[in-house]
């Protein structure tokens, strides 16, 4: 995900990383035996509200070698706001995978009605791998080293491979235990947390990748899921490859639809009076920044880098007309307000990296990545010479256990906007068919990555407020309408009424 707009000072001064040494430590922490492990709360770091405490809780490495290495596990809670109508612990997740947790309920607190606040506790956490949670490294130390998803091109192609074939190599270097930082071991944590926190059950919500972890906890324990909200949601059986490559069949459509609405309010942004005219503006920028990468602000942007991050804005037209814009105004040597490109750090990287290769086997062939990327260049070309290229999984070893198989009737509540860059909808029907209990809240015509809380749609809201409040499912599935957008203003875009993000990592199936 993309870092967004900060919340807290002390959050915006580092998040997890600087915040890292003022949590408790896991010796601190009383242990009598892993099924009995207790949390010695403290407080979080300095800038931080006092009802935010944090702990550690120590996880072995390998669940299925209880005398494995132990791992810590980072944790935070903001209790229940009223003590007599506690009903449990509701965890959070906000994707990735590489998305830290820790400070999401912090966030969270911001938007969620009292009704479910006075209810839960609510339960942070960095998942293994994850910043304060024992992080892994892969020693990458350049941006060319972190580009995860390369334009496909016959002539670099065999750097391709060497590239994805060393990060393999250097990954299970630098952290020789990878294969274990996995979502079923994620899953496990979790669980341990819920026995350290003394519950019986746990309630959840998950963003993104969050719903992917999410769905895997209800498989592996089913009598422990309490009430479950998968937000933007993974489809188990297209993990992961699936899921990446469905990026570029899904920006075709975008694409067409964003190029629609950029013309017909050509008089606002004046990029194009027709979609074709719009079509060829972007595509000409495009092939001008793969010759000579134009400087956004003092940051040179390449095509490939321009079609990244186009490909998050156009599913609001708005944003990606108001990029469009500042592109052309830069391309003629205006000057434009800066936009710094993302650049994941290792650990961003490295996360993603042990989740995806380490869930499920992908092609180890070479060759079939080469003929995908050709392929899917010509069908997708927005696209699709990116997300089939060669990836490090290709050289991963061998998953230490079998893929999950989500199949069961746990309730669950999913909720799917339209328009989503990155789980489309129909990766959220393929969750609801996996979880036969689940019902589905799908906004037609919304936009953007992530639905509650985020002002997308007062009807999902209701929706998933009332679930956690007071455990009642729609008796069918809903479609809801998205709440009035605001007009485009003269400068170029709408005015973001998107509530503020916790900053991170762009994380691949993570929350903007």
């Amino acid at each position: 995900m993309r870092p967004g707009r900060l919340i807290t000072p002390a959050i915006a001064l580092g998040l997890t990383a600087a915040l890292a040494p003022a949590l408790p430590s896991a010796a601190a922490a009383s242990a009598p035996a892993p099924s009995g492990r207790t949390l010695t709360w403290g407080t979080c770091g300095p800038g931080l509200p006092a009802t935010v405490e944090c702990a550690v809780l120590p996880v072995p490495v390998d669940h299925r070698d209880p005398g494995s290495r132990t791992i810590d596990m980072a944790v935070s809670r903001i209790k229940a706001a009223d003590p007599a109508k506690r009903r449990g612990v509701l965890l959070f997740n906000p994707g990735g995978p590489g998305g830290s947790g820790l400070f999401y309920p912090l966030w969270m607190a911001e938007t969620l009605p009292r009704s479910v606040k006075d209810q839960y506790d609510l339960i942070g956490f960095d998942p293994r791998g994850v910043g304060a949670s024992s992080p892994v490294s892969c020693g990458t130390t350049t941006r060319d080293e972190r580009l995860t998803f390369r334009p496909y091109r016959d002539a670099t192609f065999a750097k391709d491979v060497d590239w994805a074939r060393d990060l393999a190599a250097k990954c299970r270097a630098r952290t020789p235990d990878i294969a274990h930082f996995t979502t079923r071991n994620t899953a496990r944590d979790m669980d341990r947390l819920r026995a350290a926190l003394g519950e019986r059950r746990i309630s959840y919500f998950g963003l993104s990748y969050g719903t992917y972890l999410g769905a895997v906890y209800t498989q592996m324990f089913p009598g422990r899921a309490d009430r479950f909200v998968l937000d933007s949601a993974v489809d188990p059986k297209r993990v992961w490859r699936g899921m990446v490559r469905g990026w570029a069949s899904e920006a075709e459509p975008a694409f067409r639809r964003w190029a629609r609405w950029t013309a017909e309010h050509s008089s606002t942004y004046g990029v194009g009076d027709t979609p074709a005219e719009v079509t060829r503006l972007f595509w000409d920028l495009v092939e001008r920044a793969d010759r000579t990468p134009i400087d956004l602000g003092g940051h040179p942007y390449t095509g490939a880098e321009i079609r990244d991050w186009m490909r998050w804005d156009m599913y609001r037209p708005a944003l990606g007309a108001a990029f469009l814009v500042k592109l052309r105004d830069a391309a003629a040597g205006k000057p434009v307000e800066p936009q710094p490109p993302y650049v994941p750090t290792d650990n961003d990287l490295a996360s993603y990296i042990a989740v995806v290769c380490g869930d499920v086997r992908w092609p180890t062939n070479p060759a079939r990545y080469r003929a995908d990327s050709r392929r899917d260049s010509a069908r997708y070309p927005f696209f699709g010479d990116s997300v089939s290229n060669i990836v490090p999984c290709a050289f991963w070893e061998r998953p230490v256990e079998p893929a999950t198989r989500v199949d069961n009737a746990v309730p669950a509540l999913i909720v799917q906007n339209e328009w989503d860059s990155q789980t489309p909808p129909v990766s959220a029907r393929g969750l609801h068919r996996a979880l036969k209990g689940s019902r589905l809240v799908y906004v037609e015509e919304g936009e953007g990555h992530g639905v509650y809380g985020r002002g997308t749609s007062s009807c999902a809201d209701s929706r998933v407020t009332r679930y956690l409040a007071t455990g009642e499912l729609p008796t069918g599935d809903v479609t809801c309408a998205p709440d009035p957008a605001p007009a485009a203003t003269a400068h170029g875009a709408a005015p973001d009424t998107t509530p503020a993000t916790p900053p991170g990592p762009r994380a691949p199936f993570g929350g903007r």
